[in-house]
């Protein structure tokens, strides 16, 4: 950590089965400016994951079954609360799988640090061939332009850094593979502001087989149902619902 920044930020890695690379992931996030506080939520990992976290110096919050990334999310943001002082720490929210490159995402945490944005969304400069993914990162981008009149470049990107204000704000968060989603068009809603920052970092890339079009198409039930629950007359039916039920 370079000595002329300081100790503002806490990096949230979700991880399920990422023994491969994890390590590399905290001990690159770990040497970012500003970042002191490195925490792994392994959510229902059937593998190492947890335990060479830890010994790769992260706080360790384990799931005892697979809860999904916004529960991961969630936990992660709970646990740095308990270990902020009197000032909150920033949260940059990391994928498990960056490896070596996570050091690369310094970048995004600078708007956020220097008070020019309250939450900022990677845009990957080199992209990776995703096997068919264009389809649901259509449907994210049509609906956030729809409901707030912003175009995303990159929607579905889950490295993310934001103020704890624009984390609480935007609570609770959109299930499963809807959160990047949901998180966008309600901050955009409630007048936060949102930059999105060119960086050199790579993940692994989704296949073709089964299982991943199986996870394709979860990505696109979730953030369907995300963005179905934001248009403003389901929303309003829900809302009466919620006051029937009460």
């Amino acid at each position: 950590m370079q000595a002329d920044i300081q100790a503002d930020t806490a990096v949230i890695i979700s991880a399920k089965d990422e023994q491969d690379r994890i390590a590399a992931t905290v001990e690159a996030a770990a040497s970012l400016p500003g970042v002191d506080l490195v925490v792994v939520v392994d959510d229902g990992s059937t593998d190492a994951t947890a335990r060479i976290a830890e010994g790769s110096g992260a706080k360790v919050v384990r799931h005892s079954r697979n809860r999904g990334k916004a529960a991961a999310m969630e936990t992660g943001a709970s646990a740095v609360r308990l270990l902020d002082g009197d000032v909150p720490r920033h949260l940059l929210f990391l994928d498990a799988d960056l490896g070596e490159t996570a050091k690369q995402a310094g970048p995004l945490i600078e708007p956020v640090r220097g008070g020019s944005a309250d939450m900022t969304i990677a845009v990957f400069s080199e992209l990776v061939k995703l096997g068919g993914h264009g389809f649901v990162v259509r449907l994210s981008r049509d609906g956030i332009k729809r409901l707030t009149g912003w175009s995303a470049t990159q929607p579905l990107n889950g490295q993310r850094c934001l103020t704890r204000a624009a984390f609480e704000a935007a609570l609770p968060l959109a299930a499963g593979f809807g959160v990047e989603t949901g998180l966008t068009v309600d901050l955009l809603r409630k007048g936060f502001r949102i930059t999105e920052v060119e960086v050199p970092l790579a993940h692994r890339a989704t296949g073709t087989d089964w299982r991943a079009q199986l996870h394709r198409a979860r990505q696109f039930r979730d953030v369907g149902r995300a963005l179905a629950a934001r248009e403003p007359a389901v929303a309003r039916q829900r809302d009466r619902l919620r006051r029937a039920g009460r």
